[in-house]
């Protein structure tokens, strides 16, 4: 009886292990070089900086244009990352390591999709506490930093499944963007229109169908990836 349980719970341990071990390979890799998170980085300021002069605005137009700002700097520096998070695995030939490991191949994909969620929340760390200062606005919001959570987890779970498939093309740089951002349409919207309303005090009656859209999308292409990202690396 106790090897069978044995026998039940060593493959749930490997995939973890296996999760575990690819998020972690990434995420050392990046923290050597931080050539991922600096281009990240660097885009966002940019972006913030480029809103900030181009739009003279007065505090209640400011406010009105936040979440926009936020969210169009979280997409752009998120496809930055996730192109390059993948670019590195096929340039380097990890990919075809990674895809000859014993694991079950959802487990490179678990893993991927943590240490790009990782190296985004990393982004939006800086950018959140950057954006506050230069707009005079505070987002440290309860409801914001949620919504930025679960509009990233989304964003993310999409992009790394696609960045997977566009790897393998020679146009993968401008493939990703073209497949990405229609499938993270309502993603954003939902995300913009929820950190609006956090920002602008509304009831939570008018936040929360927004709220809800993000946690149904999340759910939904976790599963979707989670089922389909075997035959999006197979060649």
């Amino acid at each position: 009886m106790a090897e069978s349980l044995d026998t039940q719970q060593k493959p749930s341990s490997n995939y973890f292990k296996a999760v575990a071990s690819i998020t972690w390979k990434d995420m050392a890799a990046e923290l050597r070089s931080r050539e991922m998170i600096s281009a990240m980085l660097v885009f966002s300021l940019l972006v913030i900086l480029i809103f900030y002069f181009a739009l003279e605005l007065d505090v209640k137009a400011r406010n009105s244009i936040t979440a926009g700002a936020l969210w169009v700097t979280f997409a752009f520096a998120g496809t930055l990352g996730l192109n390059r998070s993948m670019a590195i695995e096929k340039d380097f030939g990890c990919l075809d390591g990674l895809l000859l490991a014993p694991v079950d191949r959802s487990a490179i994909y678990f893993g991927k999709m943590i240490s790009n969620l990782f190296f985004m929340a990393i982004v939006e760390a800086i950018v959140l506490p950057f954006y506050s200062v230069m707009y005079n606005i505070n987002l440290f919001n309860s409801g914001l930093l949620l919504i930025t959570f679960l509009g990233s987890v989304g964003y993310i779970a999409v992009g790394t499944l696609l960045a997977a498939m566009s790897v393998q093309t020679r146009t993968r740089d401008i493939l990703l963007p073209i497949l990405l951002f229609p499938l993270t349409i309502p993603v954003l919207i939902a995300a913009v229109k929820a950190s609006s309303g956090f920002l602008l005090g509304s009831a939570w009656s008018e936040i929360e169908p927004w709220f809800n859209i993000l946690i149904v999308y999340d759910i939904i292409f976790i599963a979707v990836s989670f089922m389909v990202f075997d035959f999006v690396v197979e060649e």
